[in-house]
């Protein structure tokens, strides 16, 4: 008995598996250390499958070398798509790196194991949240749907145009700063005043001591303002899938 594998299937397979498994390395909740490198890799086949059969009909590389030049090609647009959409995503944990250092708790900073770097308070605390509502709202389904998207307009062959990826990746960082300080910019503006109003109580009534009360105050307020800023950040999470998909979309010149 003789098995056959047609080739053009096996190949885009394998290609497709490529820039998925790239952009998985990056993006969040799947490029954490509690998805192990093995699972990313049965999720990116699995994935593959769903595209696989129609990619099987394009132009496919036939040598080696056009070969290796596809896989390097499929690396590059899976590690590009991949950054420009964990960056969006990471507005949420830039803005609770800004209330850590308005609020005083960047001073306790500590080790995440998770993602391998330092982290602060309240920046791991907005990552988590980020992660938990990604999760819990289908935000990681309509990411992994705006690139599976990607393979109706970039080829499995060769290296993708570059042309407008510098503007796309110009206009997410612009969004990534715009939407960090648009989060934490209230709760910033009240730590501000807070500070303020202590260091003018120093100079009208020294003998107060305000100091001594400056520290347990901030971390007062820091809790409140945080909390009341909960309902702010699901809408947020959502506008940031959508970004992250839109700029998936003209990476790929839809």
């Amino acid at each position: 008995m003789t098995l056959t594998v047609a080739g053009a299937p096996v190949l885009a397979l394998f290609l497709a598996s490529v820039r998925v498994v790239a952009w998985l390395a990056l993006v969040p909740p799947f490029s954490t250390r509690d998805v192990p490198a093995m699972a990313k890799v049965v999720i990116a086949i699995g994935l593959s499958f769903t595209v696989a059969p129609g990619l099987a009909g394009e132009r496919l590389p036939r040598t080696t070398p056009e070969v290796l030049m596809a896989v390097v090609g499929q690396a590059v647009v899976g590690l590009g798509l991949g950054f420009v959409t964990m960056l969006l995503i990471s507005a949420l944990a830039a803005a609770g790196s800004l209330i850590d250092l308005f609020g005083g708790f960047s001073l306790a900073a500590a080790w995440d194991p998770l993602a391998l770097n330092s982290n602060s308070v309240f920046g791991r605390f907005h990552q988590m949240v980020a992660i938990v509502l990604l999760l819990a709202s289908g935000g990681h389904l309509i990411m992994i749907g705006g690139l599976l998207s990607t393979f109706d307009y970039l080829p499995l062959t060769g290296l993708p145009p570059l042309g407008n990826w510098s503007d796309v990746l110009t206009t997410a960082f612009s969004m990534f700063f715009t939407i960090a300080v648009q989060i934490a910019l209230p709760m910033v503006a009240v730590l501000f005043i807070a500070d303020l109003t202590l260091a003018l109580m120093t100079k009208v009534a020294p003998q107060l001591q305000a100091l001594t009360v400056m520290f347990p105050a901030k971390i007062g307020l820091t809790l409140l303002v945080v909390g009341l800023s909960f309902p702010v950040l699901p809408g947020a999470t959502e506008r940031l899938v959508a970004l992250a998909n839109e700029a998936m979309a003209a990476m790929a010149g839809a």
